[in-house]
């Protein structure tokens, strides 16, 4: 086994052959023990590879060569039992048996029918079914005991169940040892990047050498939100031969959307719909980018192809809900996330989408039950935190808004929103340092919303550092994304007072006449032109060169400088050098290159 790393693109060497054969496989032994999802992904992979021929194809074997003659009328029996969803049935019928594959899909009815129990007592009442956890610690019971006997396929089940009952460690351990087993059990690769909650712990894994791989370390990094080590992932396992998979393209257009790429997102996920129109998987996903494009008329056909296909799907129930949240009925919408639920109470949208919709609806301990039980699905989800944040803020609770912001900013270090509010809560506490720094780092980051600096220089004007103010504020200024902002007049309307106070009449009329052109500052910018004008007349009058003395040596160096001359951009400058009290804390923004 090694740790997970992915060479470049010239490195990676995929015998597409053996590739095939694997798939061909693990359909095979995946089908026979009900695995229906691990099953259908090898499934979609292979027709992804359906160009590529297999020159000698391994002979064909039987199912059930591993099963005795005296259980194989059980196990046909129970196996059809478990497809019926009749997993008391199946259970019952293979329980005097002792082939390995027998052994699992009996252990496999029993935890199934004890999660179809406890999500039916949960739907019903509002409540855990007890008996739940027994099933479970049996499980585990027989699992100790049975130690040295699993095969790849009991290990998955036991990690399963260690992860159920929150033994996250142990889960991490066994599940590694059961890929190591059976490399293509991809439900278990699955698992094992749940739980890892941090690059760090992928990193840290030890995997086996094959090229299932490299899917789970793209997979991660989805699940991760580093979406340029996706991207770069998903393009190299294209590269290699898996372009026409309908899985990594999906994956991609999640990872555009991400990294906030609406437009590649929607692409790609136009391009599946055509390919492959009745494939509902992800559809959640793709109506939040329609919701966030505001595209109503194809939100609502999307909707309805969704309930035509499959009414009872989650992604449908998140389709509608999302329709219904771009027309402003978040009453409609939470009632179809609830549905989504109902079906799946582990899945992670609807959770998230149902706790904004209470936040609009102003229900913000109903939020953040929602955000709360999002967490619990996946603790490293970066939008259930800041949700939290959102929701304490609400009701102002700015300690615990400081908390749930800083984890939010942990997850998705280079997403400036977060920083943004966290500073905006640190600010409503007098914590003012901390303030400062959090803008700073924002606008370091790359300010998605444009706020960042003015906020920092706002608060340097409260804590009465003019000069830091102003460095700020002309940063501000010169971004050409802030040329609309609401804030620009008032930033220009600051900086035409601070070069007056210090007689540098040219900067001083430059942002004054910037006044004019806004109704809110106009009156501002007339007065102070108007005493600029008085000023020069005096200057002219006396003939006096001298300067203020309490005008800092730096700008009393540039005072003659035009203010038309081209000014090289610095990360908060002045208009030509920064002043010398200029203190805002300095930020190395962490390089983030990750291994794959």
């Amino acid at each position: 086994m090694q740790p997970l790393s992915m060479h470049p693109k010239s490195d990676i060497q995929i015998d597409l052959t053996q590739v095939r054969i694997d798939i061909l496989q693990g359909i095979r032994e995946c089908n026979s023990r009900g695995l229906v999802q691990t099953t259908k992904w090898l499934a979609e992979l292979n027709y992804a590879l359906r160009d590529h021929k297999i020159t000698s194809e391994e002979p064909s074997e039987s199912l059930n060569e591993d099963i005795t003659p005296e259980e194989k009328d059980a196990y046909t029996l129970a196996k059809c039992y478990f497809d019926c969803q009749e997993y008391d049935r199946a259970a019952h019928f293979l329980e005097n048996c002792t082939s390995s594959k027998c052994v699992f899909l009996h252990k496999y009815s029993l935890y199934m029918s004890s999660e179809k129990k406890r999500l039916d007592n949960a739907t019903d009442l509002g409540t855990e079914n007890s008996e739940s956890n027994q099933v479970l610690l049996d499980l585990l019971s027989f699992f100790k005991t049975n130690s040295n006997n699993l095969d790849g396929y009991l290990l998955y089940l036991e990690g399963v169940v260690l992860k159920k009952l929150d033994l996250r460690s142990q889960a991490v351990t066994v599940l590694q040892a059961s890929v190591q087993a059976a490399p293509t059990l991809w439900a278990a690769w699955i698992e094992l990047a749940g739980l890892a909650n941090e690059y760090e712990a992928l990193d840290s894994l030890q995997l086996p050498k094959h090229w299932m791989m490299y899917f789970f370390a793209a997979h991660a990094f989805v699940e991760l939100k580093l979406s340029e080590q996706a991207l770069e992932a998903y393009m190299v396992l294209a590269a290699a031969g898996f372009e026409k998979s309908t899985y990594i393209t999906a994956q991609m257009a999640i990872a555009h959307h991400d990294r906030r790429d609406v437009d590649s997102s929607l692409a790609l996920f136009r391009l599946l719909y055509e390919n492959d129109p009745y494939r509902l998987d992800n559809w959640d996903v793709y109506s939040h980018l329609l919701y966030l494009k505001e595209k109503r008329m194809e939100l609502a056909n999307l909707a309805q192809r969704a309930v035509s296909i499959d009414k009872y799907r989650v992604e449908t129930c998140c389709v509608i809900g999302n329709y219904y949240s771009l027309r402003c009925e978040h009453q409609k919408a939470v009632i179809y996330f609830q549905r989504a639920l109902s079906l799946d109470p582990q899945y992670l949208s609807a959770w998230i989408l149902m706790g904004h919709e209470f936040i609009e609806l102003q229900n913000s301990n109903a939020a953040i039950q929602c955000y709360r039980q999002a967490i619990d699905v996946n603790r490293n989800d970066y939008r259930a935190w800041n949700g939290l944040g959102q929701a304490y803020e609400i009701l102002g609770l700015n300690s615990y808004c400081i908390y749930y912001y800083s984890r939010a900013a942990q997850l998705k270090p280079d997403d400036s929103r977060m920083l943004v509010s966290l500073g905006e809560a640190y600010e409503k506490m007098e914590k003012i340092p901390n303030a400062l720094k959090c803008y700073y780092k924002a606008h370091s980051t790359g300010d998605i919303e444009g706020m960042a600096l003015f906020k920092l220089a706002k608060l340097y004007e409260r804590s009465n550092m003019p000069n830091s103010a102003a460095a700020a504020y002309t940063a501000a200024c010169q971004d050409p994304a802030n040329s609309g902002s609401k804030e620009l007049p008032a930033a220009q309307r600051y900086l035409a007072q601070y070069y007056l106070r210090f007689s540098l009449l040219d900067h001083a009329a430059h942002y004054a006449y910037k006044c004019l052109e806004h109704e809110s500052t106009k009156e501002a910018g007339k007065n102070i032109l108007k005493m600029v004008s008085e000023k020069r007349l005096a200057a002219s009058s006396s003939q006096s060169s001298d300067l203020p003395e309490d005008l800092p040596e730096a700008i009393k160096n540039v005072s003659t400088v035009s203010i038309t001359q081209d000014i090289p951009k610095t990360p908060l400058p002045s208009p030509n050098v920064t002043p010398e009290n200029f203190s805002t804390p300095v930020f190395t923004r962490k390089n983030s290159k990750y291994k794959l």
